[in-house]
């Protein structure tokens, strides 16, 4: 059998005409039952893949994928989230993929609904979601499989909707690989500050949420006796709110040697340690952002964990190009790795694809 097998190839073993063969090949109409079970045979005696990438070129067609997430400010994780979206994007840009970004506020589900309606609008190929709470997910997430439009889930895992994938990590057990680590340090104290931003009492994400409920499933199991302080820093406050706050805590705990946050804005714990120039704090948090990297290697922050924020974007993107243009399996769930990041090798941790 020749290497380089031709339609022509097909057409004589399979006895029918070439223009029958690419109909077959393109799954186009006008084909006999008989006609189509021979080039079938055919293809399967040859052992026949067809070149999903040159297929896709030559059909010249346009995707339009979305990529729905939260609102946010610079510095955040979400930033990373997008850069890598649009370098995948940007990768295959002879595919002519489109990716457009669109946002919903936290704690609001009337823009999430808005978002979500609108996007429906648009006729997209697939879409990228940040879940908001799971019944305006749900209700969205409904309407894509009545349309037969892919979604990848990202950032919080809700296997109910069925997604074609999810990106991010384990947070039960990024949460408890977290409590862990910071013991190894700080299995002598008697108390540890734990940072939340919140609004009206909820954290930002499931994947917090999951994250603090790891975290307590360790000490509860190891350190029972270590009393952990919820110190509050509102979701939309600024930085002299925060400051008043950090200093009445600090000033009336000076016994609290360790703080651990599950959000990515250890930097504002770790900027007020550096301008009060308090040294005996040490912190754990979680994102590769600019200032948290900042903090570490200054020495604020003690220990990042890293869930590749630029990856997670990324892959999410080539994953719809996967199974929308090239037809391809899709792995339904990708835990990203929990990486611990110091000091030491904050400089030499790659976010992006190699």
């Amino acid at each position: 059998m020749p290497e380089k097998i031709r339609i022509k190839d097909i057409a004589e073993l399979s006895g029918v005409s070439v223009g029958t063969v690419d109909r077959v090949l393109h799954n186009r109409p006008n084909v006999s039952k008989t006609a189509r079970e021979k080039v079938e045979k055919a293809l399967k005696e040859m052992d026949y893949h067809p070149n999903m990438y040159a297929s896709a070129l030559a059909c010249n067609k346009s995707y339009n994928f979305y990529c729905i997430i939260p609102k946010h400010e610079a510095e955040a994780y979400w930033d990373e989230i997008e850069e890598g979206a649009m370098s995948a994007r940007d990768h295959r840009r002879d595919f002519n993929i489109k990716v457009k970004m669109m946002y919903y506020k936290r704690f609001n589900l009337e823009t999430f609904a808005k978002v979500t309606e609108e996007c429906l609008k648009q006729e997209p190929d697939g879409i990228i979601i940040v879940p908001s709470k799971l019944d305006a997910t749900r209700k969205f997430t409904d309407a894509l499989h009545e349309r037969g439009i892919p979604f990848i889930l990202l950032d919080s895992y809700m296997p109910d909707l069925k997604p074609l994938s999810f990106y991010g990590q384990d947070s039960f057990c990024s949460g408890y690989f977290a409590g862990k680590m910071l013991m190894l340090i700080a299995g002598k104290e008697s108390k540890i500050m734990l940072m939340k931003q919140t609004k009206n009492g909820n954290v930002a994400s499931k994947q917090q949420e999951n994250r603090e409920t790891g975290f307590r499933h360790y000490m509860h199991d190891h350190f029972p006796d270590v009393d952990i302080i919820d110190v509050d820093l509102p979701l939309d406050g600024e930085r002299e709110e925060y400051d008043t706050i950090l200093e009445e805590f600090f000033d009336s705990h000076p016994d609290v040697h360790h703080c651990i946050t599950f959000n990515s804005k250890a930097h504002i714990v770790g900027e007020f340690l550096l301008r009060s120039n308090r040294r005996n704090v040490q912190i754990m948090g979680y994102d590769m952002v600019s200032k948290n990297a900042e903090c570490v290697r200054q020495g604020s922050i003690s220990f990042l964990i890293a869930q590749h924020g630029y990856m997670q974007g990324y892959a999410c993107v080539q994953t719809l190009f996967d199974a929308i243009v090239l037809k391809k399996k899709i792995n339904p769930v990708n835990y990203m790795p929990i990486e611990i990041l110091t000091k030491e090798n904050v400089d030499f941790y790659r976010r992006t694809q190699l």
